[in-house]
């Protein structure tokens, strides 16, 4: 029986944090929209309205003028509403499709080997994943992973010509991308590579899918080649497994304003700590030590500058946040200095395992049994009434020290306080 030839799928996000704002606000469904980074820092996401306005990482304070000026609406970051809403649309993209790898927060690739009329479940996904969350997405289908990324592009590029969907299994519709595509676009081609192979002559995606693939191999690398294999057609990336449980878990944030005294940062590391614990248990792991770091602002010539940190052993593997929250508190006291303003506080979880892959003596102390039950009891609460809910003593629900986020939208769909109403008139 002769093997099946390999289907790729890649269903892609259209501007995916603000169309989670506008889901809510249909009132927005026209308007344009920025996203702004930690503490309103600078633009990390746009509507595709606001592109010919705004760049990318532009600093807030220095544009917003020109927001006013063309009546774009800038919003806080809102992690919590942009994760629930992935977990929605990746959870709808399951039940459509044999297996899926979740690539990043907005992109997921589906495997659709021995599947016909493939353009209409292309529209089908499209379709199920706007009615079911609201958030519009593009879909691309190929042969390969890289040309599914190619049509992906493509289905966006010429948006009313293809209604969001491109397959370019047929060879001439894959040729017609590959010579209508800047190489620039090509998965994995950065902006250096980019200009080592435009000197070379290869500007399309076509040049380089027709390029000597040893000569790609003996002057760049193997990942240059393996893209070139894969324009050509043949499938060199399979879909990915789940992630292996990560060995580090860090919890970094940038206060919202400096700060001077030992109480707030503590509860600035105690309120990270939380958040790392909770990553932690979620993948099921065990931690033995932790590293806890302050430091100031490194940019401002006119502060004084500091910086320091402390690797601390725990009495046994543990996951329990009452034990790791002490640790990392105690930790923050040894490495504070008096007479400096601390800008950023940071938690790692170091040497994490599985729970039964550590040998310990006969008389090493463990986990408690009854921790593990609390621990199980708190992620169960949080998991139902939102985080947050049920957390540490030292962890503060509203602390004068949190992220500036002035233009943040509510939680819709993670916290009861703040469920989406409609007013009636």
């Amino acid at each position: 029986m002769s093997k099946q030839v390999p289907v790729f799928a890649l269903i892609d996000c259209n501007s995916f944090y603000a169309s989670c704002e506008r889901v809510f606000r249909p009132d927005l469904a026209r308007v344009p929209i920025v996203v702004l980074s930690n503490n309103d820092g600078c633009v990390i996401a746009r509507s595709y309205d606001a592109k010919p306005f705004v760049k990318m990482g532009e600093p807030y304070f220095q544009i917003k003028h020109k927001l006013k000026q063309h009546g774009i609406v800038p919003f806080s970051s809102n992690y919590a509403l942009y994760g629930d809403m992935s977990e929605r649309v990746m959870s709808l993209i399951e039940t459509m499709v044999p297996a899926v790898e979740v690539y990043s927060i907005d992109e997921a690739f589906a495997d659709l080997t021995g599947i016909s009329n493939l353009d209409a479940l292309g529209r089908q996904i499209r379709s199920g994943v706007l009615r079911g969350t609201g958030i519009p997405v593009g879909v691309g289908i190929a042969r390969t992973k890289t040309l599914a990324k190619l049509a992906n592009h493509t289905a966006k590029r010429l948006q009313s010509e293809t209604g969001g969907v491109v397959d370019i299994c047929d060879p001439f519709k894959r040729d017609w991308v590959l010579r209508n595509t800047d190489v620039s676009q090509v998965w994995g081609i950065g902006r250096r590579m980019e200009m080592h192979l435009d000197a070379l002559g290869i500007k399309t995606a076509m040049d380089l899918a027709k390029a000597d693939q040893w000569m790609l191999r003996s002057k760049f690398s193997v990942v240059i080649e393996k893209t070139a294999r894969e324009l050509a057609g043949t499938p060199c990336l399979e879909l990915d497994e789940p992630d292996p449980p990560k060995q580090e878990i860090c919890c970094s944030r940038m206060f919202g304003k400096r700060l001077t005294e030992l109480q707030p940062i503590k509860e600035a590391v105690a309120t990270y700590m939380m958040r790392a614990s909770e990553k932690l248990r979620a993948q099921g792991s065990v931690c033995k030590k932790i590293r806890v770091s302050i430091r100031t602002g490194m940019f401002n010539p006119e502060e004084a500058k500091f910086a320091n940190g402390l690797v601390v052993d725990l009495p046994y593997p543990t996951d329990d946040v009452r034990l790791l929250t002490k640790a990392a508190v105690d930790a923050v006291e040894r490495v504070y200095r008096p007479g400096f303003k601390f800008s950023k506080a940071e938690v790692m979880l170091l040497n994490l395992c599985q729970p039964g892959e550590y040998t310990d003596d006969l008389f090493a102390v463990s986990q408690p049994a009854e921790a593990t039950r609390i621990m199980a009891v708190l992620d169960q609460i949080n998991g139902r009434w939102g985080r947050g809910t049920l957390r540490t003593a030292s962890v503060p629900s509203n602390p004068d020290w949190g992220m500036r986020r002035e233009m943040m939208s509510q939680s819709f769909t993670t916290r009861l306080d703040q469920l989406w109403t409609v007013h009636c008139k």
